[in-house]
């Protein structure tokens, strides 16, 4: 009888124990002013998994890092231009600086050519080589990446490497291929590494950013990450197969803030002091440009605010090259009402890409898109990891940030907003051949298939 009761009374403390963590849980999503949606997901995950889910959220649950660590501030030396947009504006009250002219860009919408300018911005490099990836492979292209960055890092060049530890954990947990740069005098290093992490609340807090700098003058950044996937020289076994994305080399002004995000992502990895880096720069062009960072490291959401905003004074169209598309309500919302206005609502998105959850929690936003108005172009070729947004002829996004949740409220990310008619141009071309290999609208989906979808709907925003 008295080992009954201790049972009983043992089942009674953990049942108890277990709802004053949710109570406690829920207090603190309050406090953090989470939305209706996101303290809804996490609410029906502890009642599916009661305490499993609450370690995830302890583990998974920060969003923004503590306001003692160094946060990204741009400085705003570069003298950025007077503009009425809509977009500068809002960025602007949020603490971005405005855009600046003077700048030189070239879109790479080929990874041969991605590649190609890469290793020659490499092999040209006198004083510095800043790279910052999220996905680092060990396979043939950077074998070669590394071939010359420990030539370079020989003779002097001071090369740095910054790796998601999450992003490349084949590399992370296999380092193999990385020991001889650093022995040849190269700085490798894991973005919040697994295993040793000062705050492992922040593991979920990945750095998505793609920055490519060299002498602190010229710079490559867009969707591609450093791996076959996404780059290589022609005539290999990986070009037929090669992901659709885009890449972008710049100089000018530009350059400096990109100089001045790489450099606070480094100072926070290695628990350094932030230098402010040495740039140069000439002016070698007319296009403007907007850098625009995005993350835990970035005080409130000015790429949201920014994208929201867009949407809504948008009188023509709205074009969106995303991998994946998992928005918050006011995005979609947003684009509902765009549709019912009568402005051009075009999503062009992978028919299948690389993640099968994805396509699964992308399915129903896309079928009310659809139901509503919004156009579904799906992309017929390899996959498409290209992530840009065009807003009438006003201005165009090109960048590291895909449409989804995480990439906007959880991903250190950057992204550009162009507001030069021929950038927008080339942009809006490069869109509509995207098109002309899309396969327009989703087929009809069994009622089992729609109950996934929509159930995963909740679950999207912890994805």
């Amino acid at each position: 009888m008295t080992g009954n009761m201790f049972e009983l009374i043992s089942v009674l403390l953990a049942f108890a124990l277990g709802e004053l963590l949710i109570f406690l849980t829920l207090l603190h999503m309050l406090y953090k002013r989470r939305s209706p949606a996101n303290i809804l997901s996490w609410l029906l995950a502890m009642i599916i998994f009661p305490y499993i889910a609450i370690i995830f959220y302890l583990i998974l649950g920060t969003r923004k890092r503590h306001h003692t660590q160094k946060r990204v501030n741009l400085s705003d030396s570069q003298n950025p231009i007077d503009s009425s947009n809509p977009i500068d504006g809002i960025l602007r009250n949020n603490g971005i600086p405005g855009a600046t002219s003077d700048n030189h860009i070239i879109l790479y919408f080929d990874g041969m050519e991605a590649y190609q300018t890469l290793i020659e911005q490499i092999k040209t490099a006198k004083r510095s080589i800043f790279l910052s990836t999220y996905v680092f492979k060990n396979d043939s292209v950077t074998q070669e990446l590394l071939v010359n960055l420990i030539e370079k890092a020989m003779q002097g060049v001071k090369v740095r490497l910054l790796i998601d530890a999450v992003g490349s954990y084949q590399s992370y947990f296999f380092p193999k291929n990385l020991k001889k740069l650093k022995a040849a005098g190269g700085e490798v290093v894991f973005f919040m590494p697994l295993l040793r992490m000062r705050n492992q609340n922040y593991i979920n807090l990945r750095n998505h950013r793609k920055i490519y700098l060299f002498d602190s003058t010229f710079l490559l950044s867009g969707g591609m990450n450093l791996s076959a996937e996404y780059m290589g020289p022609v005539n290999t076994k990986d070009e037929g197969k090669r992901w659709n994305d885009l890449l972008f080399y710049a100089q000018g002004p530009m350059v400096q803030y990109y100089a001045e995000i790489f450099a606070a992502d480094w100072a926070y990895a290695t628990s350094t002091a932030y230098t402010c880096p040495d740039i140069h720069y000439e002016k070698c062009a007319d296009t403007y440009l907007q850098v625009v960072p995005s993350g835990p490291d970035i005080k409130g959401d000015p790429l949201y605010e920014s994208l929201l905003s867009s949407i809504y004074f948008a009188k023509q169209r709205i074009w969106i090259v995303t991998p994946y598309f998992v928005p918050d309500d006011g995005l979609l919302k947003a684009l509902v009402i765009a549709a019912h206005r009568g402005v051009d609502v075009t999503l062009i998105t992978p028919k299948h890409s690389n993640h099968l959850i994805a396509d699964l929690a992308r399915s129903s936003y896309m079928r009310e898109l659809e139901e509503k108005g919004a156009k579904l172009a799906l992309y017929n070729g390899t996959m498409l990891h290209a992530k840009a947004i065009l807003i009438d002829n006003v201005g165009t996004m090109i960048g590291s940030v895909n449409f989804d949740y995480r990439s906007l409220f959880l991903n250190y990310e950057v992204v550009s907003f162009a507001y030069s008619k021929d950038l927008i141009s080339q942009v809006d071309h490069w869109m509509q051949d995207l098109q002309l290999n899309c396969t327009q609208g989703m087929l009809p989906a069994k009622k089992q298939r729609r109950i996934l979808e929509n159930f995963m709907r909740i679950l999207a925003p912890q994805l």
